[in-house]
């Protein structure tokens, strides 16, 4: 029997792993999924696209070559109206001009695209020029981007549970330090003696059988016919076979016998921790000043291996760079010379999503409370006072 239930429980314990696992590596399989879908999308559709000189563009290369020549005479009267002048078509320029669809809009740079909208990012520097692609890009961020906020709210559990856990621990060994110095080794000594005392004379008295307790009860000999009565004496023994019984593993009857109850109950437990999403975030209770530390860390160890092969980036660059793209600001203004390299960094992006995620919600929290009590006391104040007449 031992050698049949070890494989049995084995395979529950996997099960059981497996469906508590399930919900969190659906959320982000399907989210990887997406974007190699969208990825797959835009650059059949983008960088297939026809490249039309428009009659815009040759008048800017016109203009241009005009400029060109003034430059190349030594025109130094109106310099000032010249730099105005260059300054003025550069501004019209469309960057797409000067875009081959083929190098920006590959599986990589598309995947790097996809990235920005359901994140919601947004850089600027890549964006559909189609008329397909636009609309594409709509319907594409219409969907994309509550899978990532249900992602994020799910790996946020996770992380809230990592985080509150952590904290409880160092809390918890924190007050045993200091409970440790505070208290002197006469005393200790003492309460120790006195828990051991009183530790042996607890008895722990092993329950009696069926028969000692009716032996026990007063007037059993005196009075027999009532305890002859056979349904009382059925009972017994069948609970007094129940507590003899070695304990059987009521999962692995009912699996075996009836299968259909077993798969029900994975059911309705998969389904239960498809309901808990967000629960563990909303019950996170840690300082705020912990959550912009841990941003910190979080960013400067990006910011210290970025420049690596981003090489038009420095430390403080690099670190401006990953805050703007953590909060979701991305404003565009540095460019990535290697955006596949920083694809492999996309773990990092969403796990630096959900650290500011938590940080923002510790945030709203606390402007909620700081606001009840503004409330409050502006409440308190402009109450009338209670004038006391006499009597």
């Amino acid at each position: 029997m031992a050698t049949t239930s070890q494989p049995l429980g084995g395979k529950m314990a996997c099960k059981k792993i497996f469906w508590a696992v399930f919900p969190h590596a659906c959320f982000i399989l399907s989210l990887v999924i997406y974007a190699f879908l969208g990825a797959l999308m835009f650059s059949h559709i983008e960088g297939t696209r026809e490249v039309t000189v428009s009659e815009e563009y040759r008048t800017f290369l016109q203009n241009l070559m005009c400029l060109a020549r003034k430059l190349s005479d030594n025109v130094t009267e109106n310099e000032k109206m010249l730099q105005d002048n260059i300054r003025d078509l550069l501004s019209k320029a469309d960057p797409v001009w000067f875009i081959n669809p083929k190098e920006k809009w590959n599986f990589f740079g598309s995947l790097f695209f996809c990235c920005t909208v359901f994140t919601t990012v947004g850089y600027g520097n890549t964006y559909p020029v189609t008329r397909t692609g636009k609309y594409l890009c709509m319907l594409y961020a219409l969907f994309g981007i509550p899978l990532m906020f249900l992602v994020l709210t799910d790996m946020g559990d996770i992380l809230a549970t990592v985080l509150s856990k952590s904290y409880n621990e160092f809390r918890e060994l924190q007050s045993k330090i200091l409970a440790s110095k505070l208290c002197s080794g006469s005393t200790c000594s003492k309460r120790n003696v006195l828990k051991s005392r009183a530790q042996s004379k607890i008895v722990i008295n092993e329950p009696l059988t069926i028969m000692e307790v009716l032996r026990s009860q007063s007037g059993m000999k005196r009075r027999p016919v009532k305890y002859r009565n056979v349904e009382l004496f059925e009972m017994l023994i069948a609970r007094k076979n129940e507590s003899t019984q070695p304990a059987r593993n009521k999962s692995i009857e009912r699996w075996s016998s009836c299968p259909e109850l077993a798969r029900e109950k994975t059911v309705s437990r998969v389904i239960e921790n498809f309901d808990k999403i967000g629960k563990e975030l909303e019950k996170l209770d840690v300082p705020f000043v912990l959550m912009v530390l841990v941003i910190f860390v979080y960013i400067s160890c990006a910011a210290a291996v970025l420049p690596n092969w981003e090489k038009n980036m420095d430390f403080q660059e690099a670190f401006y760079f990953c805050f703007i793209t953590l909060t979701t600001i991305g404003f565009g203004d540095t460019k990535l010379e290697h955006p596949k390299f920083f694809l492999f960094f996309s773990l990092y992006i969403m796990i630096g999503m959900e650290i500011v995620f938590i940080a923002f919600k510790l945030g709203q929290d606390r402007l909620i409370v700081l606001y009840k009590k503004v409330i409050s006391f502006c409440a308190e104040k402009n109450m009338p006072s209670k004038k006391i007449y006499p009597k």
